[in-house]
């Protein structure tokens, strides 16, 4: 491994979780069916965080847009539309419909879309 890669992969303080939908046949019924099926589990990575947009006041609450970038060792398969759970900072977030990721010699960056975030 690179020293360039060492030092981006020194800043991933998170693991994540991959699901993606896949066909499954069902054993006994012998029916097809998508299912959500797990294909990486406590991968190391890094969730960067930035605001894309100023707070819009309306009449309503003001609303703030924030993008959310995942960071990941370039040889992991993110497929388009998986759902991704990371826990960063005792925090873990579900993100739904992963991006096409942008592929770099020393890692990776997939943009997500928060789908729930527990304490």
């Amino acid at each position: 491994m690179n020293a360039r890669r060492r030092a981006i992969e020194s800043l991933y303080k998170g693991v994540c979780t991959i699901y993606e939908m896949q066909k499954v046949k069902d054993p006994i019924t012998h029916q097809t069916t998508t299912k959500e099926v797990m294909v990486l589990e406590n991968q190391k990575c890094k969730l960067s965080y930035e605001k894309i947009a100023s707070a819009n006041q309306t009449t309503a609450a003001a609303t703030i847009a924030l993008s959310t970038k995942l960071f990941i060792a370039p040889e992991i398969i993110v497929k388009a539309g998986s759902k991704i759970v990371v826990t960063q900072y005792n925090r873990t977030s579900e993100f739904s419909r992963s991006g096409e990721p942008g592929i770099f010699m020393d890692h990776q960056e997939v943009m997500l879309e928060l789908f729930k975030e527990y304490a």
